[in-house]
């Protein structure tokens, strides 16, 4: 007997589903002070959609702060999404500050700077 297997994508469509309905609540829902301009950049679920690791970026305000305020809203948020969402489990949610926005940003200036070194060496 063959075991079902669902469609390779769904993770994937069920994370982006996620990622666009969290937005849209924490931006109409969520009244904490110490969650400024949240931005959410990924969602990463388990295969059994159990928990998922949802990655944000601040636009104001302290991260870490943010994160906390998150982190104790997840089960309101999470509350809201089943109702948004048509899946048998929704999953439990984990808020993680994404610093690859500020690592980028490290990277390009460590970048411009090598190469203005680089151009003065030439003259």
């Amino acid at each position: 007997m063959s075991k079902k297997r669902s469609t390779p994508d769904r993770n994937l469509r069920i994370a982006d589903q996620i990622q666009r309905d969290l937005s849209a609540i924490i931006m109409r829902e969520i009244k904490d002070p110490r969650i400024g301009m949240v931005t959410i950049q990924s969602v990463s679920l388990t295969p059994d959609y159990a928990h998922a690791k949802i990655y944000f970026t601040t636009l104001t305000g302290d991260p870490e702060k943010t994160r906390v305020a998150l982190n104790e809203a997840a089960g309101f948020l999470r509350s809201l999404l089943f109702k948004l969402l048509h899946i048998h489990t929704v999953p439990t949610l984990h808020f993680v500050h994404d610093k690859s926005i500020e690592q980028a940003i490290e990277m390009s200036k460590l970048i411009d700077a090598a190469n203005a070194d680089r151009a003065k060496d030439d003259e």
